[in-house]
């Protein structure tokens, strides 16, 4: 991993570093934020997965999360979200291609060959920054929209891989909504079967691990009828007995200001499950 950026922040450093992931066959981006404490013990780590049209640099700019890690010693990483590069399939509008992986393994061409965002965050990544930083193995997952699927459904989908899991506004049910439809479709084909193993709504039923999602919304999210619909979380939690704590939050909309609101609180509910 080299590093290409850095900047003191907090007591530690907030870096961005490039490798080559051959997982996905490209070159990456990721944000590694170390917090002071990194300089003389191993600490769990926090992955950070962004919505549509991100890349590693929107949550550490805008989130204001450094100083909550900092307080509770915990490393954040927040990758890309997509592959990246000229070779890399891509597709017109912001919610398919580059900017919209939606953290699975794709199965359809062209996909298929690049985008396994699922693997690389689940399996590559850590690997690298547990080899390279003075990490554990004691892991969180949270993230915001689409973000907020991938740490839900990775988090669903790999029972014992993490510690925690939490979501901004979150899609909660892929396979039921605009976004959804058109991502999965490419990526995965026509076989709704196949979409279910993607969708946090489906995954609930038969999860393994029971592991507490704490789910942020605002209820003047401009998204939230069309796009979110977060009483299909709440609806499958209920029927199958999984811990939800949901909440509504009144005033803010699906913007990093309504992130930077509660992430404090979000790093601390890790903080509580890392350290156990």
């Amino acid at each position: 991993m080299e590093r290409i950026e850095r900047r003191a922040c907090f007591g530690g450093w907030q870096d961005v570093y490039r490798h080559t992931s051959q997982v996905l066959g490209c070159t990456m981006n990721v944000a590694v934020y170390l917090p002071p404490q990194a300089d003389t013990q191993k600490l769990p780590v926090l992955y950070w997965l962004s919505g549509l049209t991100c890349t590693e640099q929107n949550f550490i700019t805008k989130a204001g999360a450094q100083r909550y890690a900092a307080e509770h010693g915990i490393i954040l990483v927040a990758p890309d979200t997509s592959p990246r590069g000229d070779a890399v399939a891509d597709a017109d509008g912001y919610d398919l291609g580059k900017g919209a992986g939606f953290y699975l393994d794709a199965t359809e061409q062209p996909w298929a060959q690049h985008y396994r965002m699922h693997d690389y965050v689940v399996n590559e990544l850590p690997a690298l920054i547990e080899a390279q930083f003075a990490a554990t193995d004691a892991r969180a997952i949270s993230g915001h929209s689409m973000g907020g699927h991938g740490a839900l459904v990775l988090a669903l989908r790999n029972p014992g891989h993490y510690r925690s899991v939490s979501a901004f506004s979150p899609i909660v049910a892929p396979s039921q909504v605009p976004w959804g439809e058109k991502a999965f479709s490419a990526y995965l084909g026509d076989d709704r079967a196949a979409w279910a193993q993607w969708d946090a709504t489906a995954l609930i039923a038969d999860a393994r691990e029971r592991l507490p999602l704490l789910v942020d919304q605002g209820d003047a999210d401009e998204f939230l009828a069309a796009q979110l619909q977060p009483q299909r979380l709440a609806e499958a939690c209920k029927a199958a007995g999984h811990p939800l704590e949901l909440r509504l939050q009144p005033g803010y909309d699906h913007s990093y200001y309504f992130i930077a609101s509660f992430i404090g609180e979000h790093i601390a509910h890790h903080a509580k499950a890392l350290k156990v």
